[in-house]
């Protein structure tokens, strides 16, 4: 059965649909790392925070107490990094299934206004955070109102990216509500999708942990308790996504089902994610079995982890057009009217903006972290930690 879809816009597309796609894909599994590490992380800092006021006079108190600190600290960065490379793939989608997020966004209004403030709350709250955990004071309290604020804005958009594939319940949700003011809760696949990033944001901050405990800034039994930490929460949230995987596949209606395994993009971009899931999961456990940091497990963790963040990405891109495709709606069935001289300067431009992003990380990597502190402790070397562990 076909749906009527607003109108296509008039104006063709000034570059191929493939690379619009291909963009899109690229800026989108970037920002889901960025997004995974703040929800992680943020989970990671409220936990350590916690823990470590438990007989605080402990080392495994202070290493607990310092690994929120290093988390919190980065937090506001992460930020950034969440929101700058969180609008190009929203552009990208609006250029590419305008016809169907317009809509979608016009039936939740309320809600998809909201994430403005959600957002600047969140924001608001990371700097304080990151604050007080500079000076030693409780801000575990302030950590969960930021991940509850960040898990609402991932339910929304949750939301948002399929009620677009789902033109059948338009109608009666304008009816329902004109103003925008209410959200489906009747389609199957939303809570899975959903849950899928969250449990992400344990694999992602896991393997942050793995990439920052064996710094030469740190303490050697603070490397330690990262590294095994990280490799912990890896694995349990690697395994938990796989079983959101599943879920999410297996809740599709059957005729999508059949057009996933049939779509060339679904089936590669499917299996080199569960590879390289089975990869660091393998080296998760290891890490937190062994406790040993690593460089090169570090690293490797690193770039596996956005690799395949970008294959579940191209999987969840083919998701949908498969899904689209069998409501009438072809991704593909648009004029393009290429002008190849502003492609050109809008890759280079594109490069090396990746570039310089890359090159801030490394430099956060490097700079040298806020004196860490426990009860307005000050920790300059390592026997000062033992004297105070004793």
């Amino acid at each position: 059965m076909e749906y009527h879809f607003p109108a296509v816009d008039p104006i063709p597309l000034p570059a191929p649909v493939w690379l619009f796609k291909l963009l899109h894909i690229v800026t989108l599994g970037l920002h889901f790392v960025a997004m995974e590490m703040l929800m992680g992380g943020l989970l990671v800092a409220v936990a350590m925070n916690v823990l470590s006021r438990r007989e605080p006079r402990q080392l495994s108190a202070v290493n607990r107490a310092q690994t929120g600190q290093v988390i919190a600290n980065r937090l506001p960065i992460v930020m950034t990094y969440v929101i700058n490379l969180g609008v190009p793939p929203l552009l990208f989608t609006q250029v590419l299934y305008g016809r169907a997020i317009y809509t979608s966004s016009i039936l939740i209004g309320l809600y998809w206004f909201a994430v403005i403030f959600l957002l600047m709350g969140c924001y608001w709250l990371l700097y304080r955070i990151s604050a007080r955990a500079t000076e030693g004071k409780p801000y575990w309290h302030l950590g969960l109102g930021a991940w509850v604020l960040a898990v609402v804005i991932a339910r929304i958009y949750s939301t948002n990216m399929t009620l677009m594939l789902r033109p059948e319940v338009w109608n009666a949700l304008y009816t329902n509500s004109p103003l925008g003011a209410q959200l489906p809760f009747d389609d199957p696949t939303t809570t899975p999708r959903w849950l899928f990033i969250l449990f992400g944001g344990f694999s992602v901050a896991g393997i942050w942990l793995l990439w920052l405990a064996p710094s030469s800034k740190f303490f050697r039994d603070l490397q330690t308790y990262m590294s095994g930490l990280g490799g912990r929460l890896a694995a349990s949230g690697l395994f938990a996504q796989g079983v959101c995987a599943y879920w999410v596949v297996v809740a599709q209606p059957p005729a999508v089902q059949d057009a996933l395994g049939q779509s060339l993009l679904a089936t590669v971009s499917g299996y080199l994610w569960v590879g390289l899931a089975g990869v660091l999961f393998a080296l998760a456990v290891w890490s937190a079995v062994q406790s040993q940091p690593s460089r090169i497990i570090g690293w490797a963790g690193f770039v596996m982890a956005v690799v395949a963040m970008l294959s579940m990405t191209a999987y969840r891109d083919a998701l949908r057009d498969v899904t689209l495709l069998t409501k009438g709606f072809d991704v593909w069935d648009r004029v393009v009217v290429t002008n190849w001289s502003v492609v050109a300067i809008f890759l280079v431009l594109f490069v090396i903006g990746l570039g310089v992003v890359g090159w801030l990380l490394t430099v956060v990597f490097k700079a040298k972290p806020v004196v860490l502190g426990l009860d307005n402790t000050i920790f300059e070397s390592k026997s000062s930690v033992e004297e105070v562990a004793k």
